[in-house]
């Protein structure tokens, strides 16, 4: 018998067929057994610091107890924390009551959160996205009930152009990954670039983003009678939100809430009675 070298068309037929008997499971016991041996050569660290943590995705302990989660009482309009009783509206909410229904977010954006964002929108850390509306997903599971779509604030064409991705569609994705909502990412335009809103008042905002959104001539009949959740990265005086929720108001939708992973809290309020 000669020691010629095996055919490796028959030797890739023959490696196919081995994994089809090993059938599911095997692959999937495989597939574990590499990502465990990934995790031991290249520990996953935390989202926030460089801290190791048990799976990708997570946060150290440190950070974890660091990051403001908003829980009940809140605001039933605005979802800001409240300082005690049962959940009902605000102050704010009744002296600056926002285009939309009902915002909620995951956190107040303290120095955790804030560190998250700027991974995700400034650091290329995309991967960061996914988690973070898993969050997100939790905190607005009131407003994805009854969703019919998802609609990602949407960046103008030259500002997408340089960031190469809209960190508000990659939330929206994984939202729409946890509850089957789907993201219509087309239903709402950036019609004029905008300066950017860091370090600019309520009003300069407010007046900043005015008229600076429009939804499409070609999405019209669908937004027209849509229960809708914005998403967002973050949520600050609300200026950018509403020029938002008033477009898609004026498009005919029936309703729209907000959804983001934080948001600015001033101080806890008192609620109204």
């Amino acid at each position: 018998m000669d020691d010629a070298a095996p055919d490796p068309g028959r030797l890739a037929d023959a490696l196919a067929a081995a994994f089809t008997r090993m059938g599911r499971g095997t692959l999937r016991a495989l597939t574990s057994f590499g990502q465990a041996g990934l995790d031991y050569a290249l520990p996953p660290t935390c989202m926030a610091c460089t801290r190791a943590v048990s799976e990708p995705g997570g946060l150290c302990a440190s950070c974890w107890g660091r990051l403001d989660f908003i829980t009940e009482p809140l605001c039933h309009r605005l979802g800001i924390p409240l300082h005690e009783g049962e959940s009902r509206l605000s102050p704010a909410a009744l002296e600056h009551p926002p285009a939309y229904g009902r915002a909620r977010a995951a956190a107040s954006f303290g120095e955790v959160a804030r560190d998250l964002v700027h991974g995700l929108k400034y650091a290329d850390r995309t991967d960061l996205a996914d988690p973070l509306a898993g969050l997100m997903a939790r905190a607005g599971a009131e407003l994805l009930h009854d969703a019919e779509a998802l609609v990602p604030v949407p960046l103008h064409p030259r500002r997408l152009f340089r960031r190469r991705f809209n960190q508000s569609a990659l939330l929206a994705l994984g939202i729409e990954r946890r509850s089957g909502v789907p993201m219509r990412a087309g239903w709402l335009a950036r019609t004029r670039a905008t300066t950017p809103q860091v370090g600019l008042d309520r009003a300069a905002r407010a007046g900043n983003v005015a008229g600076a959104f429009a939804v499409p001539e070609a999405a019209r009949a669908e937004v027209a009678g849509r229960c809708i959740v914005l998403v967002d990265d973050v949520l600050t005086t609300g200026a950018t939100i509403d020029a938002c929720a008033k477009a898609l108001m004026r498009a005919g939708a029936k309703r729209v809430d907000v959804l983001v992973f934080a948001r600015v809290v001033d101080a806890v309020t008192t609620p109204i009675s």
